[in-house]
């Protein structure tokens, strides 16, 4: 099975490839829109800014790509954000994937921005990426900006102050705000689904 992840410029491309081979993928990291339109599963990661990956994305001519994929596709922390309408960060226009807005993670004493730390999952509804997890189970996070967990398309949450998306789906696009690849076992596990899927 083909397995890309798109080359969107972050510092986690090694890691989650790697990640993705200790499972048994078979992985490719490009920006070839031919590749990614013909991959059996595509990763889309994000480590940065909004506007810079968008422009990123156009410059390669993978929004159309990215738009009319048919095959499951995750995105990764930023990469989730990508696939949603707006973004507040640098006020850019995303790929409208899944309904809704990313906004600014407010700080405060209590809770710094960006948000960096392990938490648990709360889950919304039954999702393949979740199946094996634990309430107890912990992922990895760090983000600054956030979807609101109330979105039409969330099937998992996060407590930071709020309640934010965590998890997203709609058919066979899906994302993650935390890092799988940075998130031992259990992220393995969600990476594991995502290649079944």
């Amino acid at each position: 099975m083909s397995t890309v992840v798109i080359d969107s410029g972050g510092a986690n491309l090694a890691s989650l490839s790697y990640a993705l081979q200790r499972l048994g993928a078979d992985v490719t990291v490009t920006l070839d829109p031919a590749v990614i339109a013909q991959a059996e599963r595509v990763l889309l990661p994000g480590v940065g800014a909004a506007g810079a990956a968008m422009q990123r994305l156009n410059a390669a001519g993978l929004v159309p790509v990215l738009r009319e994929i048919k095959k499951p596709l995750l995105g990764i922390c930023l990469g989730m954000q990508l696939l949603f309408e707006h973004s507040a960060e640098d006020d850019t226009v995303t790929l409208g994937l899944l309904s809704g807005q990313v906004e600014r993670l407010p700080a405060s004493p209590e809770l710094p921005a960006p948000h960096m730390g392990w938490n648990t999952l709360q889950t919304l509804r039954a999702d393949p990426l979740l199946e094996g997890l634990q309430a107890t189970d912990r992922v990895y996070f760090v983000h600054g900006y956030f979807a609101a967990g109330h979105l039409p398309d969330v099937v998992a949450t996060s407590d930071y102050g709020r309640s934010i998306a965590a998890v997203v789906r709609r058919g066979h696009i899906a994302g993650v705000q935390f890092h799988p690849e940075r998130s031992g076992a259990v992220g393995a596990t969600i990476l594991r689904n995502f290649l079944k899927s």
